[in-house]
């Protein structure tokens, strides 16, 4: 959530922010007519208490049929104090679900627009020339199928459409990706974390879930939880209600969990193989700063998450993510896309972003104002090190062979037992 002060003292901000997101920037004079209604309700709520108060003490001091009349007062004066304390909560109530509807302001410099209107910041590595080696490039499907590590036809008739199976050197390959990832998080600093995997409705809305894509998350009715689609969820929520001593430095936490996704409004997309699922394996890494350290966490976030990119040998590029296609807690986004040699294009394997205190804000995470006194919220970024499906695809195409082997990068091959390629079956 984003604070209520600076939409007070500068909404033009705010609506060129939701503007750029495509966004309805109206919602912005719709919290400003709620705030001025609650702060009018509560200053007559706030009077009428007052007068309740005073008149409690001319009732001690009454007599007879004069305390009688000032009984009737009091009862009707009580009425009034209960209707505006009540009108007062509705219109906070409404104030707080138009600002839910506000996404985090995004900063300057972030493009304006869409999915496709990214700035490409860098590109790194070339991808191959397969006609110049000779032969066709397969997709990850056929190649892990070819390798028995993807079992796609029995994932569906256990679990249904976007489920699979990884086996063998599938497995293991998993299991390689997420190691590498730990270790890289650990040899920088992070904090090691097991997390739940299911939250409560508060911490799922905390970290920005439940707005604009509530759709795209499972929930357990009957236990009231949510089944979280990365880590950062719960990390987000492990310092909720606290206040922290950033006086050393930023907290630096990453966490290796399984990820659920339902994935609504992708139907047609990525129909085929593991690029696009509803169960998968990921490495997130979670900071909480102080705000004017921000920014250089950003970018230290996307150093690491190149880091396992140029440990897995691809080529990819960096994007500055468009201000429409940035979730609603992020400010800044940036995503590291690999390229896909069947595709002819570039998919994203990591991401990560600035959060600002927009979900600080919401789960009530502060700490001790190094400037003044009091409280202020702190900033929290995430970064994801790696997923199990995404690096794969990428791995299988653009390391394959022509006789369907497909070579390990270096990097991997300790968690690997050292092999130095995948071979077919048979």
């Amino acid at each position: 959530m984003i604070d209520l002060r600076d939409l007070r003292s500068d909404p033009d901000r705010v609506r060129t922010s939701q503007q750029a997101r495509g966004e309805d920037p109206s919602v912005v004079d719709q919290v400003l007519a709620a705030d001025e209604a609650h702060r009018g309700a509560l200053a007559q709520f706030e009077a009428a208490r007052a007068e309740q108060k005073a008149f409690g003490k001319r009732v001690a001091q009454a007599q007879g049929e004069e305390k009688q009349a000032l009984l009737a007062e009091v009862k009707e004066l009580a009425a009034r104090v209960k209707t505006l304390d009540a009108q007062a909560g509705e219109a906070a109530d409404a104030r707080d679900a138009a600002m839910r509807r506000i996404g985090n302001v995004v900063m300057d410099g972030v493009p304006v627009g869409g999915e496709d209107d990214f700035v490409t910041l860098e590109e790194v590595g070339t991808p191959r020339d397969f006609a110049a080696e000779g032969f066709e490039p397969r997709d990850h499907l056929a190649i892990g199928e070819g390798l028995g590590a993807i079992d796609m036809a029995r994932g569906a008739k256990v679990a249904g459409a976007r489920f699979y199976y990884l086996l063998g050197d599938g497995a293991r390959l998993e299991q390689a990706l997420m190691g590498l990832a730990q270790q890289i998080a650990q040899e920088e600093g992070f904090v090691p974390a097991i997390v739940p995997n299911l939250v409560r409705p508060e911490t799922m809305a905390g970290a920005g879930f439940l707005d604009a894509h509530a759709d795209e998350v499972y929930r357990l009715e009957a236990d009231d939880l949510y089944l979280t689609g990365t880590s950062e969820v719960a990390l987000a929520g492990l310092h909720a209600d606290e206040i922290l001593d950033l006086g050393e430095g930023p907290l630096r936490y990453v966490a290796t969990s399984t990820c659920y996704r339902r994935e609504a409004g992708s139907y047609g997309k990525d129909t085929k193989g593991i690029f696009r699922v509803h169960q998968f394996t990921k490495t997130e890494m979670f900071v909480y700063c102080r705000v004017e350290d921000a920014e250089a966490e950003h970018q230290n976030l996307l150093r690491i998450e190149r880091r396992l990119l140029d440990a897995l040998e691809l080529p990819y590029r960096i994007i500055d993510v468009a201000a429409g296609d940035l979730g609603g807690p992020a400010a800044r986004k940036f995503d590291c896309e690999a390229w896909v040699p069947t595709q002819e294009r570039y998919r994203e394997l990591t991401s990560t972003s600035n959060c600002t205190t927009f979900q600080a804000r919401r789960l009530g995470t502060r700490e001790r104002d190094p400037h003044g006194s009091g409280t202020r919220a702190v900033a929290t970024l995430n970064g994801t090190v790696a997923t199990s499906t995404r690096p794969i695809v990428a791995l299988l195409e653009n390391h394959q062979q022509a006789d369907g082997s497909v070579r390990v990068p270096e990097a991997l091959r300790p968690f690997l037992g050292g092999m130095p390629s995948l071979t077919p079956r048979g």
